[in-house]
């Protein structure tokens, strides 16, 4: 069962809609939108054509049936990730980007495997995990970002929140497609590949009987410029993107969600939001760093109650 927007029993939760100028791109190619809505289980994704990743992954998140089980048995033998046959193959990127001599990042799954990791057993927990390894479903992110901090908010709302509390939660993430984002340092399949840098997440839930939404941003800007995956960016390259340079590259910020509507091109379902401030607050606080944490879960929860997250 793909992505749904009744998912919760008193509100629904559609999915963002991109925006006119992105719509116009799919009219100008002779495409339609739709086409590329792909529905896995448990999720959905909307890939961009143009781009050769996801706009963004949709994914209902239920904790009253959730399945643990571990990644090296979602498979029966190796791990695979293939592309999806419902859309062109040179409409998503594959295995030669993943596999270029300067790759130097992880698959970065958009809905994240454990996520859909539930069902009515175990067989369908594990169908679902195993949906999530599409390359429709993957960017190249940095082991720092990907492994960091975003991992370990990522983990909260799943294990601390939803499964914790057996709470439904619908869940959206994906990058900011921007006029800056850096080329990878090789073509792949003579095509230069210009790869993301900021990417977001915006989580719903109810609370009290009202729709509420959070939502999170986070950077590899510097970090793919450090490890030469890209190639250097000018100086005048720069000044286009001042606003976002101040955000340290594998730290999350929690965001209003307008905040995302305006970098993202998207516009999202309206809700409730505790966090009111117009200035992206970074989650790592100065006496609190997650990253050389030997007790994570226990600063998350302080992070959490001291930076609005509480669901």
């Amino acid at each position: 069962m793909s992505y749904l927007t009744d998912f919760f029993e008193t509100h629904q939760v559609k999915t963002p809609t991109i925006h006119a100028e992105e719509v116009a791109k799919f009219t100008a190619a002779i495409l339609e939108v739709s086409d590329y809505y792909l529905p896995y289980q448990n999720y959905s994704v909307l890939q961009n054509p143009f781009r050769k990743f996801p706009y963004y992954s949709a994914v209902n998140v239920d904790g009253t049936c959730f399945h643990k089980i571990k990644r090296d048995t979602i498979f029966e033998g190796s791990e695979r990730w293939e592309k999806d046959a419902r859309i062109p193959e040179e409409a998503q990127w594959g295995k030669a980007l993943y596999n270029a001599k300067t790759y130097d990042f992880d698959k970065g799954h958009m809905a994240k495997r454990e996520d859909v990791q539930w069902g009515n057993d175990v067989e369908a927990a594990r169908l679902a995990a195993k949906s999530t390894f599409y390359y429709t479903n993957a960017i190249p992110q940095v082991s720092k970002l990907n492994r960091g901090v975003w991992k370990s908010i990522e983990n909260y709302i799943l294990h601390h929140e939803a499964v914790k509390n057996s709470m439904k939660i619908c869940l959206f993430s994906g990058p900011a497609f921007r006029e800056d984002d850096p080329e990878f340092l090789k073509t792949v399949n003579d095509e230069v590949v210009r790869l993301p840098y900021l990417f977001w997440k915006v989580v719903y839930y109810v609370k009290d009987n009202v729709l509420h939404r959070a939502g999170f941003l986070t950077s590899q800007k510097r970090i793919l410029q450090k490890k030469r995956i890209v190639k250097p960016v000018s100086r005048s390259e720069g000044v286009r993107s001042a606003d976002f340079n101040s955000f340290k590259d594998a730290e999350t910020y929690q965001v209003d969600v307008s905040f995302i509507e305006k970098i993202s091109q998207l516009t999202f379902e309206a809700a409730a939001e505790t966090f009111q401030n117009n200035e992206p607050e970074k989650i790592i606080l100065s006496r609190v760093n997650v990253r050389s944490s030997s007790n994570e879960s226990v600063q998350l929860e302080e992070i959490v109650s001291n930076m609005n997250l509480k669901l």
